[in-house]
């Protein structure tokens, strides 16, 4: 007998106490070991419209809702007695008709229930007037062909914008997808057919056959990354696309940039038993997050992973030094500094330090200028304060000092460095790697673009990156293509939201543009992004003081945990470590445990993570409170102090901007922003 577990049974399981899961565990396990259920309470459900349901006598007042034939047995939902009795009444396990994939879909009577039900909400400008069906010219048998089952059709092509918000709820995810494309002009691809229901891809997003007791341990202990690692059908083009120079995949947070790129990296490795696929990204822990998430990909696949290398690009750059370079040493950005404070005092000029410390590392030192005409020439792409040739004659005198020390005394920077290995690169016979997927590429830096630029130069195919715009929080917008790297008519934009809810994104949106432009010319749009499900509208709070602060967000944290939220479902996110223990206090006033992440960035199981901003990023959370959004904190006053330029503070804002978003959108069902004095100016904007 086939033993399933579909996504609803992981989602239900994630709701409960830590009790209640232990015992729904338990269940599950003898029921994997023995489906027949010897000595276990069945119960057959008869008050349903699908045949096929039974109870299952977990505790006292807690019931599994299975779906048993005499080939399979499908684990479907848990929950307290009634809502699992109601859950399993409104439903039925079906093969659509059009696509031959398998789904639990809700009865049509459910359709007069959500009008009822549904909160009206203010209509995104890409969609149509909340007065007029908004499918309106999509036939029937389209949205059939689209996995849409039979009885949810004449209300979709009769619903608003608003009815049809709060029907997607209730759709098959794959469906819900497409009617939402649908609604803002989008043609999606349709989806494959095959023989077996439970083996379409789209149901393979949602049921799950479980093969022993070490995978179904995994999969009840591991819920969210199970679930999380797979392709949709419509991201699969991106993946195993031949591109014919270097591509980029884009989208706003949430749409599934991560998981192209590891199913990209995946995908690659597996084409050819002798290939070598670096899979890389700016920092550390976006790598150990990539590792982590690649373990569960491959899973019983592991000889892939040995030919698939993860590793933060600056530590691979480290590691390659030992092998490529061997005599390079490295000075550090101390030791850099020494030296640019001691020729700035030999040279006269009226540049402040953090001016002449930004146009070194941002210009001299990251494009690898090394004569007066190169500086003199080049485009200072990012830096705003216009330098007249006479002042760029001073700046290059203190650069020159600089440079002489450092080759007097044999040392050379990380910029160096990278430059160093993409030499050593074009002089080998053969590349490193045959391809390379970049994660998180709109914070890659200039000599790190240049370094990736060699390594992909013996394939036009080799760079594969993926990002978003508005997630640059660590590096200044330079060309692309004056490295050679252009991405131009290889550039796409993801468009589904997998992640956040459609009211957290909306809300973040608003920080953000409807469009944003790098300095190529490639554009990168969020209009017409839609999010696959609903949740609650986030909450802005401005509170008097931090006291009340902390106040609010603790009884915030016990009404999550009421819901059955487990701490390590929650997040609390700062601006700055120095805020950090507004955090903590809010979760101890809740009597909640936390946990400090540090560079490692690792939940630790029955905490409530508390994480800086810079830090968040690869994180996610059921639940999400954003604290000490206060007026001086952002834009955070240290960095705004520190503008050599009135010109420059655009960039402080920008990037500030771009922390906060990076923020919110770490949620996906709940969001909570809060101040303890006068709010942030980005208040108005949310």
């Amino acid at each position: 007998m086939e033993f399933r577990i579909a996504d609803t049974f992981v989602q239900s399981l994630g709701r409960l106490t830590a009790d209640e899961q232990k015992a729904a565990k338990t269940t599950v396990f003898d029921l994997q070991v023995n489906p027949a259920g010897d000595g276990r309470k069945f119960h057959r459900i008869e008050r349903t419209v699908g045949k096929g349901f039974w109870s299952v006598r977990a505790s006292q007042d807690l019931r599994l809702i299975v779906h048993r034939d005499g080939q399979s047995l499908l684990l479907c939902f848990v929950g307290h007695h009634d809502d699992a009795y109601r859950w399993a009444e409104r439903r039925r396990l079906d093969v659509h008709p059009a696509t031959g994939a398998a789904q639990l879909v809700e009865v049509a009577e459910r359709v007069e229930e959500v009008v009822v039900r549904r909160v009206v909400e203010t209509v995104e400008p890409a969609l149509a007037p909340p007065s007029l069906p908004l499918l309106a010219g999509v036939e029937a048998e389209t949205l059939l062909a689209y996995g849409v089952p039979e009885a949810w059709i004449s209300a979709l092509l009769a619903a608003s914008a608003d009815d049809l918000l709060a029907y997607a709820d209730h759709l098959p995810r794959e469906a819900a997808e497409a009617v939402l494309d649908l609604a803002t002009g989008t043609t999606p691809p349709l989806p494959a057919s095959g023989s077996d229901p439970f083996l379409h891809p789209d149901a393979q997003r949602r049921f799950r056959t479980i093969q022993d007791v070490d995978e179904l341990e995994r999969a009840l202990d591991h819920p969210w990354e199970q679930w999380t690692v797979f392709l949709h059908p419509a991201q699969r083009q991106s993946v195993e696309r031949v591109y014919r120079g270097p591509a980029r995949i884009s989208g706003s947070a949430g749409t599934g940039k991560t998981i192209v790129a590891l199913h990209r990296a995946v995908h690659l490795v597996a084409s050819d038993e002798s290939t070598r696929v670096l899979l890389t990204t700016f920092s550390t822990p976006l790598a150990r997050a990539l590792k982590a998430k690649l373990r569960v990909l491959v899973g019983a696949r592991p000889g892939l992973a040995e030919r698939l290398d993860v590793v933060a690009l600056d530590a691979l750059a480290r590691r390659l030094q030992r092998s490529l370079v061997p005599a390079v040493r490295m000075a550090s950005p101390d030791e850099v500094y020494q030296r640019l404070d001691a020729a700035s005092g030999a040279v006269s000029h009226t540049f402040s330090r953090a001016f002449i410390r930004a146009e070194w590392d941002e210009i001299v030192d990251a494009w690898g200028l090394q004569s007066w005409e190169d500086y003199r020439d080049v485009p200072r792409l990012g830096r705003k304060t216009r330098l007249p040739v006479a002042q760029r004659e001073t700046f290059w005198r203190i650069a020159e000092l600089v440079q002489a020390s450092l080759r007097t005394d044999g040392l050379v920077t990380l910029a160096g460095l990278y430059q160093r290995l993409a030499d050593a690169q074009h002089a080998r016979a053969s590349p490193l790697y045959d391809y390379v997927v970049v994660d998180e590429a709109q914070d890659v830096s200039i000599p790190q673009l240049r370094f990736l630029a060699a390594l992909g130069s013996a394939s036009p195919d080799a760079l594969f990156f993926t990002g978003d715009l508005g997630q640059r929080i660590f590096q200044q917008p330079f060309s692309w293509k004056r490295l050679g790297v252009d991405v131009r008519g290889r550039a796409h934009t993801l468009r589904v939201n997998y992640r956040t809810s459609h009211q957290i994104r909306r809300h973040a949106d608003r920080l953000l543009g409807d469009e944003m432009q790098d300095l190529d010319g490639n554009v990168e749009s969020r209009r017409g992004v839609q999010s696959v499900f609903n949740g609650p509208e986030p909450v802005l709070r401005a509170c008097k003081t931090p006291q009340e602060e902390t106040g609010f967000v603790a009884n915030w944290l016990k009404s999550l945990a009421a819901q059955g939220v487990l701490p390590d479902e929650i997040g609390l996110i700062v601006r700055s470590e120095e805020l950090v223990p507004r955090a903590v206090a809010a979760a101890e006033t809740a009597n909640l445990r936390a946990s400090v992440l540090d560079q490692q960035v690792e939940v630790v199981p029955g905490t409530v993570s508390i994480a800086t901003m810079p830090l968040a990023k690869g994180l996610e959370f059921r639940a999400v409170g954003v604290m000490a959004c206060d007026e001086d904190v952002l834009p955070l006053q240290s960095r705004v102090e520190k503008v050599a330029d009135i010109a420059d503070l655009e960039d402080v804002y920008d990037t500030e901007r771009h922390l906060l978003y990076v923020a919110c959108t770490r949620a996906r069902d709940a969001l909570v922003l809060t101040s303890g004095g006068t709010p942030s100016e980005f208040f108005g904007d949310l």
